[in-house]
């Protein structure tokens, strides 16, 4: 079996930064444990598994050890292959059918847009292991359907945050991302966001996790558009507009693979 398969580098303008991306656009349905070895093979975040439909394409996301429910990223480069590969127009809207539901990407001149489902968080108590795995003193500790969000009071802190990995696996959650407000003025929040649980220790950008970070930042802030960074060793910038239960993520990318897996 020969099965073309691109890398993409996502929320990024620049080759080698952002968060890459496998993307596999199959003629059929793939085969679940397929999909899950060529995810492992790939040992990226994320490979994206995508098959036509008669009312757009079936999406599943993989990491290398797990199917995840919503991954940002991945979605992003799927929309860009669909259109760099000439799989559909240029002007066309990206519909995919998830396990969340419809999602769609649109084209916004430089820009794509992913119109995802807002998952807000619910103040909590850390659960056991949170805090000392992350080293930090939290400001608030919320909790969405898939994550932890842990507020600290400064970039600095953000940045500095050397996660005890081995413990962080232990909380019972998709993942956990530590946020601030920006001290770059040219942008309203950063955060980092660590999965090692489902066999990421670091995602550089999660597109995900801004649809926590956007609704949680507008209860601070008491506005719906921002420019957010990920600040992860390579980095990479988010637009983010919520609206009502949805949020809107905007994003660029850059494809830098494309081959022939032969398996």
């Amino acid at each position: 079996m020969q099965q073309e398969v691109f890398q993409v580098d996502a929320f990024t303008t620049e080759a080698f930064a952002g968060n890459p991306a496998g993307v596999c656009v199959m003629p059929t349905e793939g085969d679940e444990g397929w999909m899950q070895c060529v995810a492992g093979e790939m040992n990226l975040s994320e490979t994206a598994f995508l098959h036509r439909r008669d009312d757009g394409f079936d999406l599943r996301w993989f990491t290398p050890e797990v199917e995840v429910d919503l991954c940002g990223h991945a979605t992003l480069a799927s929309a860009h292959v669909l259109w760099e590969s000439g799989e559909i127009a240029q002007d066309q809207k990206a519909v995919f059918h998830t396990k969340s539901g419809v999602l769609t990407a649109s084209r916004k001149g430089d820009w794509i847009e992913l119109d995802f489902p807002a998952t807000p968080v619910e103040a909590v108590d850390a659960p056991a292991g949170l805090v000392d795995a992350l080293g930090v003193e939290p400001v608030f500790v919320g909790k969405s359907i898939f994550d932890y969000l842990v507020e600290v009071g400064t970039e600095d802190e953000v940045r500095g945050v050397t996660p005890d990995f081995g413990l962080l696996a232990k909380v019972p959650c998709r993942g956990v991302m530590v946020t601030s407000p920006a001290s770059d003025e040219r942008f309203d929040f950063v955060s980092r966001f660590f999965a090692p649980g489902t066999g990421v220790n670091e995602d550089p950008v999660t597109g995900s996790a801004h649809c926590t970070l956007g609704p949680f930042w507008q209860s601070r802030m008491g506005k719906s558009e921002f420019l957010a960074y990920q600040a992860s060793r390579r980095g990479g910038e988010v637009k983010v507009r919520v609206d009502g239960d949805r949020v809107l993520l905007g994003g660029q990318a850059v494809t830098v693979m494309r081959g022939t897996l032969h398996g």
